[in-house]
């Protein structure tokens, strides 16, 4: 009897015997979610057919650019249908070349599938499963100041530095999140947390007149962990430290409520880390306030009087130690009553942010010809990374392999968002209608990296992803998993360095302790044909935006604690201008500008003076170029002379008498300081985590056989280190008949008998030398005595100046005539010889020792001056008894003068 009957074939009708297996499993599964329905039907109606579903979804696809459509475009059409329904495959499509009908793979489509007017919910920001996050969206304009510059903040030096009293001193709480505690990231959704047992803690206000401010940072990008009321307009506030650290308290974002007009505010931030800040150097704090956008259109302002950075009284344990924190205190007045207040450490630049700017190149037929958008890859937490990629579309293949490629990236650090200000400027210039940019896409292919670490961006980090270490101390890494998104992007730089030549790859940064622009470079102090060469670039930089661009501030030192950063990595790849360029979170000493704050527009500007300086740079006439290598190799020269001056070197006198060759080093400048990031490089926090919980192995005991045998080493192994190594002669001292092999130093016994041996030694005509085979000792910090070099060169000073204090004394005592001349010549008085660097030998063949020497004529003054050895001062106070030389006639003792 069959399985199944006819009739019960009949009954299912989903099952489609037509089908393959694959794609009816395929189709019952997406009926599963709505698809094959009817439930897309208006949406599908909303297209006239395939074509022009074709035009809108798919991307770089052959569409003609008139309206009606040749009878044999759609016959070929046709065809490539009937092909594709014959190869069930929807990669290939069909088009006639020379009669035939040739298969091409599908163009990509948009990444995802992005609608033309909105994002779709792959864009959505994802959060760890554990944050709590509001979900109203933050929205800021971006005018600020009216365009009038902001000056740095002048210190008095009588500003109050508040001393922390904390919940315990009568401070009240009036907010606190603390995120549940988990030791790493384990999982993430779209929203965060979503349980109804919420751990912040809001104070509510008790009645209309209530003062207090409401606190709030559970937004993208913000920043707060505990606020504390220390007076009725005081306030203590504690940021939180990048997730799954507990390091890294510098980036601050968040906003109050319940403002009052005209009153005095003090903010004081108690848990910085970082023992300078350019908070005392004139920076002051960023504010933005709703009614001020909506009424007067004014976005980001400079704020705060009473600015103060200092050592505060709360610590904290780092490592076995404790630390001081550092606070952050400033006053302050809301411009309006009941307003909602922003404060901020930098211009703030979210992931939405980036994904909304991205979109509307997407939307612009013009921009999104030339910028193509892919994902490079997903986060940890499943956000993506875009890569861009911007040039000018051509079909010519010999002519796209002739350009040259440029690599920038930005927000490894995702505290640093002036980095993004940056990047959006170089972005705008290099997708306007300009001749320039133009130029430059016909020029060059740019792959572009906008945001290397969403994860951070979007919980409000200040240097690390949510493996809990710092991407920029990683670009070593196989660990792709952990550090996706640098992990693709240095493959992307090496495919893309296969097929072009890379000009320039640069990383974009802030700064949070010097002021301007600067760059830090690599180095080619050992490629003679390269020297200096990476100096050009950062050179016409300077001359092109020279009141925001500091060249003395760059750094070409290639560190080794530095060497898993992108700009070292990308170096040893092979690219020469491989830069870090750092923007300052405060603003300039140079021009203009000097002595005012950077705002929005002038850290995009920076971006458009990059790419001028890529076509100075790029110039098929290198008269510039060449220029400015004079310049810098006699620049160096000068730095070459001024160190050996200082060092005292007066051989050369001028610079045309260095050569670089010879005496260019990577010491004449200074390291490339003020990242604190080594303590955030290691494997990611999980990693860590899953290696302490594992079951440490006992250590195994030996047995005495084993012991035994590690103390003496076997036959084998001897004679395989007399056959590795070569033989070398060594002098044997020969003292009695008794051969010792080495110096004189190395005989066993107290320092006292060596200065007997010694002093025999140089006197007996017995002593000779002759050569053993025996291997020479290895040399240490310690002398072969065991007594550390240090304190064997301590006593021989002190000998010294001992010796010259009695040869000083004596020839006093001959000037004034307490010691006869006469006396020192007679036979039973020996030689008074207190310093061997006399060059003078005893007149005894087996005269006293040195130190006898020294003791015999103390005492020998002593007694002629019939007074005790006490009165001598300095050392010889101690002189008690005195042992005299077997050989030598005995004089008195000084304990038996009367």
């Amino acid at each position: 009897m069959p399985m199944f009957s006819s009739n019960r074939r009949n009954d299912i009708p989903a099952l489609e015997y037509d089908m393959n297996p694959y794609e009816s499993f395929m189709k019952k599964h997406l009926q599963h979610y709505g698809y094959y329905t009817g439930r897309n039907a208006s949406f599908r109606q909303s297209y006239q057919n395939f074509a022009d579903w074709d035009q809108v979804t798919s991307f770089g696809a052959e569409v003609s650019d008139s309206d009606s459509e040749s009878d044999d475009l759609k016959n070929s059409r046709s065809d490539s249908h009937r092909e594709r329904d014959d190869t069930r495959t929807t990669q290939l499509i069909y088009s006639f070349k020379e009669g035939k009908m040739v298969p091409r793979l599908r163009e990509p489509r948009q990444l995802y599938a992005i609608n033309n007017k909105e994002l779709g919910p792959q864009q959505t920001a994802r959060w760890p499963s554990e944050i709590e996050v509001l979900p109203d969206r933050v929205k800021h304009i971006s005018n600020g100041s009216n365009g009038e510059p902001e000056p740095f903040y002048k210190r008095t030096g009588e500003e109050h530095t508040p001393w922390i009293k904390g919940e315990d001193n009568g401070g009240e709480v009036v907010y606190e999140y603390e995120p549940r505690n988990t030791p790493f990231f384990m999982r993430s959704r779209v929203g965060g947390y979503r349980g109804e047992d919420l751990r912040a803690y809001i104070y509510e206000l008790s009645d209309p007149n209530d003062p207090t401010l409401i606190f709030e940072s559970r937004f993208e990008s913000g920043n707060l962990a505990k606020v504390i009321k220390v007076g009725p307009y005081s306030y203590e506030l504690w940021l939180r430290p990048d997730y799954y650290t507990g390091k890294h308290t510098q980036w601050y974002y968040f906003r109050v409520t319940n403002t009052r007009a005209n009153v005095t505010y003090r903010f004081t931030i108690v848990n910085f880390m970082k023992s300078d800040s350019l908070y005392n150097h004139g920076m002051r704090p960023l504010m933005y306030s709703d009614k001020n956008a909506a009424q007067k259109k004014l976005g980001w302002v400079r704020c705060g009087s009473e600015i103060a950075y200092y050592k505060c009284n709360m610590r904290y344990v780092s490592g076995k130690s404790e630390r001081c924190h550092y606070a952050l205190t400033w006053t302050c007045q809301f411009p309006y009553n009941n307003d909602t207040t922003y404060f901020a450490h930098c211009y703030p630049y979210t992931y939405t942010d980036l994904q909304d700017y991205l979109l509307n190149i997407t939307n612009d037929p013009i921009k999104s010809r030339i910028c193509k958008q892919r994902m490079l890859c997903r986060t940890l937490a499943g956000n993506l990374v875009y890569v861009l990629t911007i040039t000018s579309p051509t079909n010519d293949s010999e002519q796209n392999k002739m350009k040259k490629g440029v690599v920038l990236t930005s927000r490894v650090h995702p505290g640093e968002t002036n980095a993004s200000l940056m990047m959006k400027g170089f972005l705008d210039f290099l997708t306007g209608t300009s001749a320039d940019a133009k130029l430059l896409r016909d020029t060059f292919v740019f792959k572009i990296v906008p945001m290397l670490n969403p994860d951070g961006v979007v919980v409000g980090n200040y240097r690390c992803s949510l493996a809990g270490r710092d991407l920029n101390r990683n670009y070593k890494t196989v660990l792709k998993e952990s550090f996706p998104s640098v992990w693709h992007t240095k493959n992307m730089i090496r495919r893309l360095k296969e097929e072009r030549e890379i000009v320039v790859y640069c990383d974009l940064h802030g700064h949070s302790r010097k002021r301007n622009i600067f760059i830090y470079g690599c180095e080619n102090r050992f490629r003679p044909e390269r020297r200096l060469r990476e100096r050009i670039f950062p050179v016409m930089l300077s001359r092109n935006a020279s009141d925001k661009f500091s060249f003395d501030a760059c750094k070409f030192k290639v560190q080794k604690s530095k060497e898993g950063t992108g700009r070292i990595v990308m170096w040893n790849m092979g690219i020469m201008n491989s830069y870090t360029m750092e923007a300052t979170f405060s603003g300039s000493n140079l021009g203009k500008k000097k002595g005012y704050h950077f705002s929005a527009a002038d850290l995009e500007s920076m971006g458009y003076d990059f790419c001028d300086t890529l076509l100075d740079y790029c110039d098929p006439d290198s008269t510039k170029a060449e220029q400015i290598l004079v310049e810098l190799e006699e620049r160096m020269k000068q730095e070459i002379l001024q160190q050996m001056q200082k060092i005292g070197q007066t051989t050369v006198v001028s610079p045309s008498d260095i050569d670089l060759d010879d005496y260019y080093t990577s010491g004449l400048e200074s390291s490339d300081g003020g990242s604190d990031s080594s303590v955030s490089d290691g494997l990611p926090v999980h990693l860590q985590y899953l290696a302490e919980q594992l079951p440490k192995k006992k250590k195994r005991l030996k047995s005495k056989k084993e012991r035994d045998k590690e103390r003496t080493p076997s036959k084998k192994t001897t004679q395989a280190t007399a056959i590795q190594e070569p033989i070398r002669l060594k002098p044997i001292s020969v003292i009695k008949g008794i051969p010792f092999e080495g110096k004189t130093s190395d005989r066993p016994g107290t320092a006292h008998q060596k200065s007997h041996e010694s002093h025999k030694m140089s006197a007996s005509p017995t002593g000779h030398i002759r050569y053993t085979t025996v291997r020479p000792k290895s040399r240490d910090d310690r002398t072969n005595g065991g007594i550390p070099i240090f304190t064997q060169e301590r006593s021989d000073e002190r000998a010294v100046k001992k010796s010259d204090y009695l040869e000083a004394i004596t020839n006093a005592y001959l000037q004034n005539g307490v010691l006869r001349a006469e006396d020192l010549q007679q036979q039973d008085v020996p030689h008074l010889r207190y310093s061997s660097r006399q060059g003078q030998q005893s007149p005894l063949p087996e005269g006293p020792c040195e130190s006898h020497q020294k003791a015999f004529a103390a005492s020998y003054v002593a007694n002629t001056l019939g007074l005790k050895a006490s009165w001598l001062p300095g050392r010889l106070q101690t002189i008690k008894r005195v042992h005299f030389h077997p050989r030598l006639p005995h004089s008195r003792s000084p304990e038996a003068e009367p």
